[in-house]
């Protein structure tokens, strides 16, 4: 598939494209997204329409050196989408403080800049989302004649595209 054709006519699944690296994925686990406030993020995620599978707390040597930090102490919520086949980690740190930039990177910034759900009705979750405080980033707007979409600021800066599948 080439870039243009990405461009103009993705209706999702890509099909597979195989190299002889030495290493397979086997599946793209999660997506970890710290957050401030982590209630109020599930309760967003959950009005998206997200299951939450479990919290926990996080702390102790392993920690430390697996993420490489000191002194970690933190907690985790875990979400999985309707479908079962993509998970939520949020996270949200007790230990050490962040002390970064306290505003949300725009959407050109590098790195990673937003989550996208597929939903069955784009009015239904912009509307459950903003009850949990999502403003919109731009406008709903059409992308030619598969999706209708939009993107959203939602807890901790989170950028979270919906996009409904028109037709």
């Amino acid at each position: 598939m080439n870039r243009e054709s990405w461009k103009v006519g993705w209706s999702g699944p890509l099909v597979a494209i195989s190299y002889d690296r030495g290493v397979t994925v086997q599946r793209m686990d999660h997506v970890g997204v710290v957050v401030d406030d982590l209630p109020a993020a599930i309760d967003f995620f959950v009005a998206l329409g997200l299951e939450l599978q479990g919290e926990a707390s996080v702390e102790g040597d392993w920690v430390d050196r697996a993420i490489g930090l000191d002194g970690v102490r933190a907690d985790i919520a875990m979400l999985r989408t309707p479908d079962g086949h993509g998970q939520l980690e949020l996270s949200t740190f007790r230990s050490p403080l962040d002390g970064g930039d306290p505003q949300p990177a725009p959407s050109n910034a590098p790195g990673l800049r937003h989550v996208s759900f597929l939903v069955d009705d784009l009015d239904a979750a912009l509307a459950a989302v903003r009850a949990h405080g999502a403003e919109l980033v731009g406008e709903v707007e059409t992308y030619g004649d598969i999706f209708r979409l939009c993107y959203v600021r939602g807890p901790a800066g989170i950028i979270v595209e919906l996009a409904e599948r028109l037709g």
